[in-house]
This record gives C-alpha cells, sequence and structure tokens, in this order.
C-alpha cells in the first residue's frame, strides 16, 4: 500500500506535530538509561554538531531543508513547505522498499517444533530449525490482494493531537521543575499544597471532589480520577471473574479509538476493585474531557457496544482468563509462599483465592457478563480527584458531565463498602511457635524449596511505618549476607515491606534448590533470634544517623512528574486517610528516633511476648516433590478445616495450617491468642 498508493500529507504533519509535542514535554526518566543513550547519541551527532547531542535522537524537526540546521527551537507542528514534506515522503517510500520477502526472517514458535528441531543454541540449548519459505508461498505472497480489498487503509487524521492554545499552561511554575539541588532541608520538609475538597455532597450524597491546580510542573497535562464506590461489583469470586472479563472485553474493544488517543499523549485505565469502580484519565488537557466522555459513555450507557457479541468471542476472552490463572501453578515457590501468607491476611472481599476464580470462570456465561456489566454502574457514591492544568470551575464541569453520563443511583452510607483491615495473625505465646502453613508446591517440575516469614504490625502511626523501614534498612543486607553468602541456602534472599490498609508488615524470603523448606524456616527463624543481640544492640548514633537519613531522603524527594503527585493524593483519598502531607510526616517522626525507640519496637514486634500488642508471625513453606530441596509432602489439613480454630498439630498449641485450611482460617479467625 505504501508502494501503491500516495500517503497521505496529514500523516507526515502529524507524525512532526507528535514527536515534537513528546520532545517538548519529554517525562524525566532513569539517568542510568538516560546516560547510556547520550553516550550512543554522542558517537552519532557530535561530529554533524555538538547541540545535536541531546535531540538528535529525540526530534525529527532538525532542519529545515536537507542540508540546513533549524537555527531555532521554536515547535514545529507542519511542514513549512510542499518540497520539506516530499523530502520526508522520498525517505519514507525510500525505507518503504525495502520491506521485501527477500529481507525478512520470520520466527515461529510452537510445541509443534519438539523432536523437529536439528539445532541448538549456543547458551541455553534452546531446539531451533531453520528452513527456506517456499518459492510458490513466496509467489502467492508477493500476488497477495490490493490492502483496501482487505480493508486495511493509512490511519485516518488524529483528532486528539492538541492544539497550540490549547497547550497553554495555566499556573506557571514559580522555579525550575526538578532543581533539587537549590532546595533547602526546610523546604523539602515544607509538604506540597494538598488538593482542595470543592464539592461534599456529605454522608448520604452523591459526590465527594477534591481539586487541585497544578502550579509546579509547567505542563499542559491533567489528571482525572473517578471513583463509584459500591458493594455489588466485587463480594463474590464470581463478580471478582465477571469483573477481569468486563475489563478484558472493553479494554480491547476500546482499542481502536484509544489507539490515536494513546499518541497524542492521551491515557485511560479502568479497573473494577473490592470497594468500586475506578476510571482514570491523564494527558493533555485540551482533548482530555472529550475523551474521556466518550470512553465513560461506551462503559456505562453502551455497554452492549464494549461486549462479546457472540459465545465464540466470549470464549476468547474466557480462555485467555483461565491460561492466567492457570499460569500460577509454574510461578515460582517464593511468589506462591507470598500469596498464601496474602491471603490469611486478607479478607475475602479484597482478595479471591486463585483456585475459586478458577471455579467461577469456567461456571460464567455470556448471558452473565451482560447481567453483570448491566448493573455495573446502577448505584453508589462517587469519589474524584481533579488535578492539573485546568482551574476550579473546569473540573467541576468535567465532574458534571461524567455525573451526566454514568447516571447512578445514590447509595446511603450504610450502603458503602468496607476499607480493607488486615485479618491479624494469632498472637504467638510466651513459649509456643509461629502459625506455619505449609503447601505442595503445585509445578511438580520445579525443585525449589520457599519460605517467608512474617511478622505483622498493627500500629498505624506515622512513626510505627517508619519504624519498620528502618528496621527493614538495618536487616536487609545482613539476612542476605547470613544466608545466601555464608550459609549458601538460597539464590534468592530478601526482606520487604507490604502494606496492608493502614498496617505493615515486614517479611523475609528464602528460596532454594539444595535445602528442604524447614531448614530455611530454622535458619531464618534463628536469624530473626539474633537480631536484637547481633543487630540492634551494637548501633550507634552514627549508625542510626544513616538509617534515618536514608529514610528521610526518600521521603523528601521532590517528585519530578505530576503522575507520581497525583498517585499519591488519590491514594489518601481512597483509603480515607486524607493525610497528604504523608512522606514529610513520617520524615518527621524518622528523624526523632533513637536506639531505645529501635529495641523497643522490636521487642514489641518480635521479641516481648507480654507486649501490648503481642507479637504476631506467619511462616508459610512451599515444599517441592523432587531434588535435593524435597521432603515429605505436607497434610493438606490439621484438622482446623473441621471448624475448631483450637485444632492443632503442634505439640506447643501452635497453629499449623494445610492448604485446605485456608478459607476456614480466614472466615472464622477472631485475632485471638492461641493457648
Amino acid at each position: 500500500m505504501m508502494n501503491e498508493e500516495d500517503i497521505p500529507n496529514y500523516v507526515f504533519d502529524e507524525v512532526l506535530a507528535l514527536n515534537e509535542l513528546e520532545w517538548r514535554f519529554l517525562s524525566k526518566g532513569t539517568s542510568g538509561g538516560y546516560a547510556q543513550s547520550l553516550v550512543k547519541s554522542v558517537s552519532d551527532y557530535a561530529s554533524i554538531s555538538p547541540t545535536l547531542v541531546v535531540a538528535g535522537p529525540r526530534r525529527l524537526a532538525l532542519r529545515d531543508t536537507n542540508s540546513r540546521l533549524l537555527a531555532s527551537n521554536s515547535p514545529r507542528t507542519s511542514f513549512a513547505s510542499d518540497v520539506q514534506r516530499s523530502e520526508a515522503r522520498s525517505a519514507t517510500i525510500k525505507l518503504a522498499t525495502k520491506f521485501s520477502l527477500d529481507n525478512s526472517i520470520i520466527t515461529i514458535l510452537s510445541k509443534d517444533f519438539e523432536g523437529k528441531a536439528n539445532r541448538a543454541e549456543k547458551w541455553y540449548g534452546t531446539k531451533y530449525g531453520v528452513r527456506m519459505i517456499s518459492a510458490a508461498t513466496k509467489d502467492k505472497w508477493a500476488n497477495s490482494v490490493r490492502a483496501d480489498l482487505l480493508g486495511i487503509a493509512f490511519p485516518k487524521p488524529n483528532k486528539f493531537i492538541p492544539a497550540e492554545k490549547g497547550l497553554r499552561v495555566k499556573a506557571k511554575a514559580a522555579g525550575q521543575v526538578g532543581d533539587t539541588r537549590a532546595r533547602s532541608f526546610e523546604a523539602k520538609m515544607k509538604p506540597a499544597k494538598p488538593p482542595s475538597l470543592i464539592r461534599d455532597d456529605g454522608d448520604e450524597g452523591r459526590w465527594t471532589i477534591y481539586f487541585k491546580q497544578d502550579s509546579t510542573f509547567d505542563e499542559p497535562k491533567a489528571f482525572l480520577i473517578f471513583q463509584l464506590l459500591t458493594e455489588k461489583v466485587y463480594s463474590s469470586a464470581l463478580q471478582a471473574a465477571l469483573a477481569s472479563l468486563y475489563q478484558s472485553a472493553a479494554t480491547d474493544v476500546l482499542e481502536e479509538y484509544a489507539y490515536d488517543a494513546r499518541l497524542a499523549g492521551l491515557t485511560y485505565d479502568i479497573q473494577v476493585l473490592p470497594r468500586g469502580i475506578r476510571l482514570t484519565f491523564g494527558g493533555y488537557n485540551d482533548k482530555l474531557e472529550d475523551f474521556a466522555m466518550y470512553v465513560s459513555r461506551k462503559l456505562s450507557r453502551d455497554v452492549a457496544d464494549v461486549l462479546p457479541q457472540s459465545d465464540a468471542e466470549f470464549d476468547r476472552y474466557k480462555d485467555n482468563l483461565l491460561r492466567s490463572l492457570n499460569a500460577f501453578n509454574v510461578k515460582q515457590p517464593y511468589a506462591h509462599a507470598v500469596y498464601y501468607s496474602s491471603l490469611l491476611m486478607q479478607p475475602k472481599a479484597f482478595q479471591y483465592s486463585n483456585s475459586d476464580l478458577l471455579d467461577a470462570v469456567q461456571k460464567v456465561t455470556l448471558s452473565d457478563l451482560k447481567a453483570y456489566a448491566s448493573s455495573l454502574w446502577s448505584s453508589g457514591k462517587g469519589e474524584a480527584l481533579i488535578q492539573g492544568n485546568l482551574d476550579e470551575t473546569e473540573a467541576l464541569d468535567i465532574v458534571k458531565s461524567i455525573d451526566s453520563t454514568l447516571a447512578f443511583e445514590t447509595i446511603s452510607a450504610d450502603q458503602y463498602p468496607t476499607r480493607l483491615e488486615p485479618i491479624k495473625l494469632p498472637i504467638v505465646k510466651e513459649g509456643s511457635n509461629p502459625t506455619k502453613l505449609a503447601v505442595s508446591e503445585p509445578n511438580s517440575s520445579n525443585n525449589n524449596s520457599a519460605t517467608q516469614v512474617v511478622i505483622q504490625c498493627l500500629g498505624e502511626s506515622d512513626k510505627d511505618h517508619v519504624m519498620l523501614e528502618i528496621i527493614n534498612s538495618i536487616l536487609n543486607e545482613p539476612f542476605f549476607e547470613d544466608l545466601r553468602t555464608k550459609q549458601q541456602l538460597g539464590y534468592i534472599v530478601t526482606s520487604a515491606l507490604k502494606a496492608i490498609g493502614n498496617t505493615r508488615t515486614i517479611s523475609f524470603v528464602v528460596q532454594s534448590n539444595v535445602a528442604q523448606a524447614q531448614k530455611l524456616t530454622e535458619s531464618t527463624m534463628k536469624f530473626l533470634n539474633g537480631v536484637r543481640a547481633t543487630y540492634l544492640e551494637p548501633l550507634n548514633e552514627g549508625d542510626i544517623s544513616v538509617y534515618v537519613k536514608s529514610v528521610v531522603d526518600q521521603k523528601t524527594e521532590p517528585v519530578t512528574r505530576l503522575a507520581i503527585e497525583v498517585t499519591r493524593n488519590w491514594s489518601e483519598i481512597a483509603s480515607g486517610r486524607l493525610q497528604f502531607g504523608r512522606p514529610q510526616a513520617e520524615a518527621a517522626a524518622a528523624l526523632d528516633v533513637t536506639k531505645e525507640d529501635i529495641l523497643k519496637f522490636w521487642d514489641e514486634i518480635y521479641d516481648d511476648s507480654s507486649s501490648s500488642s503481642g507479637r504476631r508471625i506467619l511462616i508459610s513453606e512451599i515444599i517441592p516433590s523432587t531434588g535435593s530441596a524435597s521432603s515429605k509432602a505436607p497434610s493438606k489439613s490439621s484438622g482446623y478445616a473441621k471448624g475448631d480454630k483450637k485444632i492443632s498439630t503442634a505439640k506447643d498449641g501452635s497453629l499449623r495450617l494445610g492448604i485446605d485450611d485456608i478459607e476456614t482460617y480466614r472466615q472464622n479467625n477472631d485475632c485471638g491468642i492461641l493457648s
């Protein structure tokens, strides 16, 4: 088609305009990747002109003719003359002639080639074969039907490219974005201006709207986040499965429309979550409202348009989801340990088991999906965050337009979905062992064992959170050094923090192909038992100041992108915390941390079983059936599944669980002390 038909002029102008748009509002990347790109750019462009080292590989509009470099950095939205456009056309057509069968390599991957591949590559021994394409096939391809008869055509003009007047910034930044060197410590400790509550209809009302006009990042961009709170959409494994199918189908159908928008810097995301449905839109604000309105209307009103049109199409989405869920079995054992631990600490309404979801997906039909989608947006309470290059009036008008599109019925406060609170692990009494879950590795060909030890901290204060971060900073490297380097127990050895609601956990993970899971658990517990004497008591003021400084630096690192600030603000709104200055508040809490605080905190969460909160620890072991790390397959149930929370297989009275006990535990756990 490119060889036989004239490429429309607007295609060249649009490519130029989009490239200039990306160049003018280039997002910051990582310093390492940027440095590597500059090294190559020096080689490619420095001999032409040193001024092209940065712009050369990123900007098309470097020349106004084949020989003369641009003298100005002013943006170009179209070619200045037909002569310049014809030069671009000639170069494009020349490139298109290279797209021939004689220049092609076709790679095909299939299990059908097992036993037929007669070569092996050098590094991993992967089997492969090479064969020439037959002359008959090449002739057939070379004489294929015209593109227009296949429904293929050049793209239509992209209506989402922002106009130059739409790129005006409403509130100019006071200083240079990203200039961290000029900021004093006091300035870093000052929180950014929080979003304002510009509409609050109350507990029985329709919307709660937060807004912040950007005056920091100096970009003509904005983000719109809308959430419909409703407990209808995720209250069972079946509904969670339908939610995944709805998201997949809608995203697939909207892809063609959203493609041009994405090229022009506009994005959207739809998520059906435990507490409702969330729509997120972002990008250049000039066409953002139109884009958001179209997508919202398709998702909520024209529901039939975004659903599968036949059972065959529905089966395709269903098959993709089943494949994704079945892929759980071939994940790494440490990932299985993390997954099962998460199940034991999260209520069912916030995380359904993989097996429950598999059962649900296998049962759903197209009629189920249609019924689910038709009621998805029927009722709820609206929450919104509008932030970026918009004023308050524009923000309220956008929400008004979205509200008229969604047209949901308002629910009362007693119908709001509950917020996430963790299932509290049983308190480990003095003389007893932590709760343990042992599960057979589902992938019989994986010979790795894994253990995760989780310590649950139920404290919700700023100081509780930073104390756990400091503890993790202190222990992460020694834990790796001990179990990985010295004992050589596993090639995956790490510690990590995780948030569940307003609480935090710290976990210690080991995976090994040489040691059994029980050995990994014993070594991890031995390390933790020695933490106080070995790593905490020897700390001096200098050591503590290093760890504190690391936490403070991380929390006061200036935000360099609007999207990051929006994400932080929305997290506070969605969680109900509304502590928009949280990073600085936690940094301030970290500055007050002393050695006594660290020792006391560790005693509270690990050593001192008589503390007010009690220590709550969970061990998850994954046991393979083959290899030197294998051991006797664990029992699927310890008797706990019969409904008696006190039943245990351990002599010390501690709780032992098998895979069949998980759901009973989640339903019945009352956070009591095991005796």
